[in-house]
């Protein structure tokens, strides 16, 4: 299926690449060069040309993922381009999954743009905008996780944290290739984005969106530093708490292994107030080495219970 927009001054073509074969007509009314055409049908991944036509018309083509699924590698989207002075080709753009974006409003603003560059500085700006609006979902969810630390620190955290992590990698594979493509719409030069306030809004967007998943990225690598700190701590407290358990239980076991012994000849089994002696050498030996312990100041804040909402208390 082809659709056109017709802008005064320019054309908007969109192709269907399932049916490619069907528009053969309209087809040889544009200039394709080195077989663009037949790499849209094979091509899945993002790619960027420039290239300098028999007349000496520019062009930029390739193809753009413009959304990704987090859960699963092959959920995406992706759409390729053709972009001279005076046209604008793009095949598999589908507006309807950019849920930000007002197919009717949009289309009249392709309508009022100058040139084919124009439209698509417009259709980059507005793809930019979508990926805004779902960052700073990115910002709020990153926002509970921050809170979520302090409050509730479990291994499930560390698992949202890494989620999180591999969301915003994500995010910078979707965005890298657009700043590419603003750097190859540049390369190429158009004198019609010198003053083009399409240019200028589109390229602050696409900064914009890249200042902000690095700012989250150095969140993000704070919030693993502090949790590989409290694990570290909690981890090395663990450890103490069963060396001094064990230390303190030591006289129960010493003792208890002496006297489950089988030898014939012990003078203990004989005594009247054996059982009792034994009971109060265990607790007093007991007690002892645990204040030895505490004066050392080897125990710690092992006997005190972790506060709510503090990290090591």
């Amino acid at each position: 299926m082809l659709n056109d927009v017709s802008p005064e001054k320019w054309k908007w073509y969109q192709f269907n690449a399932v049916k490619l074969d069907q528009i053969g007509s309209i087809i040889k009314k544009v200039s394709f060069s080195n077989g663009w055409l037949e790499q849209v049908r094979d091509n899945q991944a993002n790619s960027l040309r420039i290239n300098v036509l028999d007349n000496g018309e520019k062009v930029v083509k390739g193809s753009l993922i413009y959304k990704q699924s987090f859960e699963a590698e092959l959920d995406y989207k992706i759409f390729h381009f053709y972009v001279t002075s005076d046209q604008l080709i793009t095949v598999d753009l589908n507006l309807s999954s950019l849920i930000h974006i007002h197919p009717e409003f949009f289309l009249w603003r392709i309508e009022q743009t100058e040139n084919a560059v124009d439209g698509f500085l417009l259709l980059l700006g507005e793809l930019m905008n979508e990926m805004l609006v779902e960052i700073d979902q990115f910002e709020a969810e990153l926002k509970k996780l921050i809170w979520s630390i302090r409050k509730r620190n479990e291994t499930s955290i560390l698992e949202k944290i890494y989620t999180r992590r591999h969301e915003l990698l994500i995010w910078k594979s979707l965005l890298i290739p657009i700043k590419e493509l603003k750097m190859g719409i540049e390369e190429a030069d158009f004198k019609e984005i010198s003053m083009s306030e399409l240019f200028t809004c589109t390229c602050r967007r696409i900064e914009r969106a890249f200042a902000l998943l690095n700012e989250y990225e150095h969140e993000l690598d704070s919030i693993i530093n502090l949790e590989e700190v409290i694990s570290s701590h909690r981890g090395n407290e663990i450890m103490k708490t069963l060396t001094v358990i064990t230390t303190i239980f030591t006289p129960i076991m010493a003792l208890g292994a002496l006297w489950g012994m089988n030898f014939k000849h012990m003078p203990e089994l004989e005594w009247k107030y054996g059982y009792l002696f034994a009971i109060i050498l265990i607790v007093v030996s007991t007690i002892l080495l645990y204040g030895y312990l505490k004066v050392k100041g080897w125990t710690g804040d092992l006997l005190k219970g972790k506060k709510k909402g503090s990290f090591f208390k």
